[in-house]
């Protein structure tokens, strides 16, 4: 057996229509009308709309808490400190295995 359309007036005087199903249970409540005809054209669109309208999924089940992934360091350069210079505090870095050399200022002063 089919479900009917119930037509009742809320609290707030206004007009609403509900759906029941077969055995009275609601399966759906309207928004306000203002009106009785208003009604009628809200369960007219019903029926036209709700046996070919598209269902959405908007749920979205609670999955398992995900584990924060550890922070990963970026790659450190290789620091050739085996070669410093003699009597300077600054050490020219030339990239990871590449000897290290005096800047021009020192070698310059030194001639």
């Amino acid at each position: 057996m089919a479900g009917n359309f119930e037509v009742f007036v809320d609290p707030e005087s206004m007009y609403r229509f509900r759906l029941l199903a077969a055995d009275g249970t609601v399966m759906a409540v309207s928004g306000a009308f203002a009106d009785k005809p208003a009604v009628a054209a809200g369960i007219a669109a019903v029926r036209e709309c709700a046996g070919t309208g598209l269902v959405t999924d908007l749920s979205r089940r609670p999955t398992a808490p995900q584990v924060p992934a550890l922070p990963v360091e970026a790659p450190r350069a290789a620091v050739d400190t085996t070669r410093a210079l003699r009597g300077h505090v600054f050490r020219v870095a030339l990239g990871p295995g590449a000897p290290a050399r005096k800047p021009r200022w020192i070698v310059a002063a030194g001639r």
